[in-house]
């Protein structure tokens, strides 16, 4: 089964692909993360895509294609593939449903995490962590039991990730839109897409998705 994962930065798609991971055996296709290991291979997609990246340019659609494409190549005929940043545009759409074709598989499911942008912005701007052990906080929804004092290492210094805060989520957020509704159309033309409430209890949201791929369950 493949299937393209849909949904704003912090809305859970990479909590809910490894958990596909490991219960279908299903592999994530993240172009970033693609992108980085390509890099560090030294792969002739990761050349490229390194000496575009040295000069401050963006990665074509051709290298990340070609990524993709050397992805796929990997993958044994039993192992579903999650596409996860990819494809953002038409013309993605389009490659990725040749690549795919070229592999002899079909695109299964488009799946949308579906997020409130208020609810999302107080959800991500309130987390924090311990500096020694990363567990995670969230000023509203999970504080240490004692204020100031990590419940699994006992250790007292916190952090926040720079980029988590409200005009950058909402930025994210804006770009997602802009970069997502060209897509949408083309696949909910193949009756493709469902969606998910991505506001959901973590064990909700992948039982939805569950229920989407095994509808017989």
């Amino acid at each position: 089964m493949n299937i393209i994962l849909l949904g704003p930065p912090g809305a859970g798609k990479g909590t809910q692909a490894s958990r596909l991971q490991a219960e279908h055996g299903m592999v994530q296709l993240s172009t970033g993360d693609m992108l980085r290991a390509a890099v560090k291979s030294g792969s002739p997609a990761g050349l490229k895509a390194k000496a575009v990246m040295e000069s401050g340019g963006l990665v074509s659609d051709d290298i990340v294609s070609a990524l993709i494409d050397e992805k796929l190549g990997t993958l044994a005929a039993d192992e579903g593939a999650i596409f996860d940043g990819y494809p953002r545009t038409s013309t993605q759409a389009e490659s990725l449903d040749a690549l795919l074709a070229a592999h002899g598989r079909t695109l299964d499911h488009v799946i949308e995490l579906e997020v409130n942008e208020d609810a999302l912005v107080e959800r991500i701007v309130g987390r924090f962590s311990c500096a020694s052990c990363g567990t995670n906080y969230h000023d509203k929804f999970n504080r240490p039991k004692v204020d100031g004092v990590c419940d699994v290492c006992g250790g007292t210094e916190f952090k926040r990730r720079a980029d988590d805060n409200a005009e950058t989520v909402r930025t994210r957020m804006a770009e997602y839109r802009a970069k997502t509704a060209p897509i949408l159309p083309i696949y909910e033309a193949r009756e493709l897409v469902s969606r998910v409430d991505g506001m959901a209890d973590i064990d909700h949201v992948s039982a939805a998705i569950e229920s989407i791929l095994n509808p017989g369950g």
